[in-house]
């Protein structure tokens, strides 16, 4: 039976998995970073007037966007029996239009403008005094549509916060809940990157240089500066996630990463992510000497830098990444206070930035091969770099193999080691495994984290486990 009455259809966290407002805003950071202070200001002129400014200032892409199927589809059936389908949202109107035009799904658009924010009793006053008490029906998912379902004749509750159904339901006109983006403790391990603390591994890299692996006070300490660092490190993962969403949207893989889908709120990220990085330097500083502190400012500062500017600058990006890397050795010498050698640091440098490049030619092939020619979203390269890239990749590669046999003629190798003549055997090992690296990467066949191709990939390990053999044999 077709229905008179209307269906209105909130936006932010019903109709799409996401928060406008805190999408521009953090559009606007990542653009205008040197103006973090301008939004206080325009929020201090109404909520209103801070998202007209955010909505002009900011450029989101609409078709990328995380829309909930169940909520279209829903208005899709709606439409087809010829009911009228409003969007009545909190956002501002300049975007709720061009979410309108781009779903074409919709006869009429409430919004927010530089007067009116338009949320809670605001939108609740609205819909009544266009379609009368009761006079519509109501699409939410917040505390601020409580209200708004009070007025309505019938109420649906879509992915509902905290607490909200329940107050929801006390009103006694849902017609129905739809839970279509559940999330749980597997979308929080995929957004904090848990797999990548491997990486902070290269803690221990001074130590077993050292040939001090088996004391007991540093061992321990290297344990608490891993599990700082990875603190560290997720907070770092978290924001970068916050900060690419539109570039992210528009990857082939990276668009289902739990924020970018939608799985996880924004809300949530922004305040998990200074949590844990407070954890981080709280216990550098508290439990460890202090220039493992500094060096973890410098990791978090040179990552925030990499995030906001940085990564768009070719050749700039990768260098940083190797830093990146060889940031954490520095941090293990500064947590077991051992000095480090500059035979440990170039070698460090040149085997990251072959696989910094390996990530990047493994990105560019996939734009190559679905016939892109621009340059890359977010990056500054091009498809047409390919073969350049992996001419500095392999070279950069071989360059850590000649740091490594220069080592095993250095003096203090000789003090270190009994038979230092057993680490030429290293050297054909990692010749091999930076060949094979490349060739697959050339064919294709390279997840884009080298990092955690060289963790899953069993001949890797067999070739790492050999590497560690040869220098036991050698000690």
């Amino acid at each position: 039976m077709l229905s008179t009455h209307p269906l209105v259809i909130d936006l932010d966290g019903t109709l799409l998995r996401s928060d406008l407002l805190l999408e521009t805003g953090l559009c606007f950071f990542r653009h205008r970073p040197l103006q973090w202070h301008k939004p206080l200001g325009w929020l201090s002129k109404g909520k209103a007037m801070l998202k007209e400014k955010l909505a002009l200032a900011s450029d989101i892409e609409v078709g990328s966007l995380p829309y909930d199927p169940v909520v279209i589809e829903l208005i899709e059936t709606e439409r087809r029996n010829g009911r009228t389908v409003v969007l009545a949202t909190a956002s501002h109107q300049r975007l709720a239009e061009r979410i309108a035009g781009h779903l074409q799904l919709f006869d009429r658009v409430l919004a927010t403008t530089a007067e009116r924010n338009l949320s809670a009793h605001r939108k609740r006053d609205l819909l009544v005094e266009q379609y009368g008490e009761g006079g519509f029906d109501y699409v939410g998912n917040s505390r601020d549509d409580i209200p708004v379902w009070a007025a309505a004749r019938k109420a649906y509750v879509v992915n509902p916060e905290r607490g909200v159904e329940s107050r929801a339901r006390a009103q006694g006109n849902v017609e129905r809940v739809i839970r279509s983006n559940p999330s749980g403790l597997q979308d929080w391990r995929k957004a904090l990157r848990l797999h990548q603390w491997m990486k902070n591994l290269l803690i221990f890299v001074p130590l077993l240089a050292a040939h001090r692996l088996t004391d007991s006070v540093l061992l321990g300490q290297g344990i608490l500066a891993f599990l700082l660092f990875g603190l560290c490190a997720s907070s770092v993962y978290l924001l970068n996630d916050l900060l690419d969403l539109p570039d992210d949207r528009l990857h082939h893989t990276k668009r289902h990463r739990p924020f970018a889908a939608g799985r996880l709120p924004i809300r949530s990220g922004l305040l998990v992510c200074p949590l844990l990085l407070l954890g981080a330097f709280a216990g550098a500083l508290w439990l460890l000497p202090w220039p493992f502190a500094v060096a973890l400012a410098a990791y978090y500062g040179l990552t925030l830098a990499y995030s906001l500017a940085l990564k768009r600058y070719m050749a700039v990006d990768i260098i940083v990444l190797a830093l990146l890397y060889t940031l954490r050795i520095v941090a293990g010498g500064a947590a077991f206070g051992l000095e480090l050698t500059s035979w440990i640091l170039a070698f460090s440098m040149f085997i990251f930035l072959s696989l910094a490049l390996v990530k990047r030619y493994a990105e560019l092939r996939e734009a190559r091969r679905q016939g892109r020619t621009e340059k890359t979203r977010g990056r500054g390269y091009y498809p047409d770099d390919l073969e350049m890239i992996s001419s500095l990749g392999a070279a950069s590669g071989y360059l850590a193999v000649m740091v490594l046999a220069l080592y095993i003629h250095d003096q203090g190798t000789s003090a270190l080691y009994t038979h230092p003549q057993l680490i030429w055997l290293a050297c054909p090992l990692l010749l091999f495994w930076i060949t094979r690296v490349w060739m697959l990467t050339h064919r294709g066949q390279m997840n884009e984290d080298p990092v955690v191709f060289a963790i899953r990939d069993r001949l890797s390990l067999l070739t790492g486990l050999l590497f560690g053999l040869v220098f036991w044999g050698a000690a």
